[in-house]
């Protein structure tokens, strides 16, 4: 199947890119973030933390935060937006609180939930950000933390050593559309796209995915 590069690219303030590189990504599974934040919740029980309420930072925290509201019967779970990462491994040159939390957590136990600690920054605007709201205490859990990271985290479920992308099963058509997008010739056909993903990312596809990512792409 040809592919046409129609796309329209937003701007970005900073862009992270390893044209003449290869750069090892790792899908994560639906069934991964189950088990990760299942590790989590007993690892934030056996402390014998017990949260007020949970905090997801967004995008990446919400589907985390609200599988570990489930385990630790929490009710209380709200969220804040924070712009780092955009399509791909794009980025801006610093975390930006997107959207404010607006709820009142004065004197509340708070449990901050994201995906991963890659560089800490996230977090680190993120505890600033609570901190001016006057909680009790906050803790910090994420699903992977990077040693990469200048951010100590509370809680974890898997420590990665040897940098990678993570792919999350919630950011799998943005991640790849970013990929293919930064690819220079951008691949004709979904089997040349299909072996550059793999060589260049170590990303296995299926073709059937990717007609699917395709058919967003050109929208």
């Amino acid at each position: 199947m040809a592919l046409r590069n129609n796309c329209g690219l937003s701007p970005i303030v900073l862009e992270v890119t390893f044209m003449s590189m290869k750069m090892r990504c790792e899908l994560i599974s639906w069934s991964e973030i189950q088990r990760l934040c299942l590790v989590l919740a007993k690892k934030v029980r056996a402390s014998g933390f017990h949260p007020d309420v949970v905090i997801a930072i967004g995008r990446g925290g919400y589907i985390p935060a609200r599988l570990i509201c489930d385990y630790l019967d929490v009710m209380a779970l709200t969220s804040i937006k924070i712009e780092h990462y955009f399509s791909g491994t794009s980025k801006t040159e610093q975390a930006n609180i997107k959207y404010p939390l607006c709820s009142n957590i004065k004197e509340q136990k708070v449990l901050l939930i994201d995906d991963v600690n890659d560089s800490g920054d996230t977090l680190q605007v993120a505890i600033a950000h609570l901190q001016t709201f006057y909680p009790e205490a906050i803790r910090t859990a994420v699903m992977h933390h990077k040693l990469s990271t200048h951010f100590p985290i509370d809680y974890y479920a898997r420590k990665i050593v040897k940098w990678r992308w993570l792919i999350y099963p919630w950011a799998v058509f943005e991640d790849i559309t970013g990929f293919l997008q930064r690819m220079t010739p951008f691949p004709e056909t979904l089997e040349e796209a299909q072996q550059r993903l793999l060589e260049q990312y170590a990303i296995k596809i299926s073709q059937k995915q990717l007609k699917d990512i395709y058919t967003f792409m050109s929208n």
